[in-house]
């Protein structure tokens, strides 16, 4: 069984340079302990903070520093750009009329990222 994704949750993108902590808002009124998330937790820099340094080259800015610097590789500072929900979450586990984030799901960047659940948060709590 996966777990219950929450608060602090680390996460990482395949573009990014460094993890970061998810951030969910209290609004959803469920706790373990901390606020759980659920699959429209995907805001960014509300609950998907800067990765550090951003190297897709389907980010404008990396791909103008890029061009800049004649074709070499210039990472530039990570601003996610997360439109659509967390895929595929726990159907069967509604948090506020949603499913409920496990630490399977998957947030896709529009600048190619895949952003993946390292650590869920909380070590206790265990959804389908």
């Amino acid at each position: 069984m996966a777990m219950q994704v929450c608060t602090g949750a680390l996460m990482q993108c395949s573009f990014g340079v460094a993890p970061c902590a998810l951030n969910v808002l209290p609004a959803n009124c469920v706790m373990t302990g901390t606020p759980a998330a659920n699959i429209m937790d995907n805001k960014a820099m509300v609950n998907v903070p800067t990765f550090g340094m951003c190297s897709s080259l389907a980010n404008p800015t990396v791909a103008a520093a890029t061009a800049a610097a004649l074709g070499v590789l210039t990472p530039m500072p990570c601003v996610p750009m997360t439109t659509a929900p967390w895929v595929v979450g726990a159907p069967t586990v509604l948090i506020a009329n949603m499913p409920a984030l496990n630490n399977s799901s998957k947030l896709m960047c529009n600048w190619g990222g895949v952003i993946s659940i390292n650590m869920a948060g909380q070590f206790t709590v265990q959804i389908p």
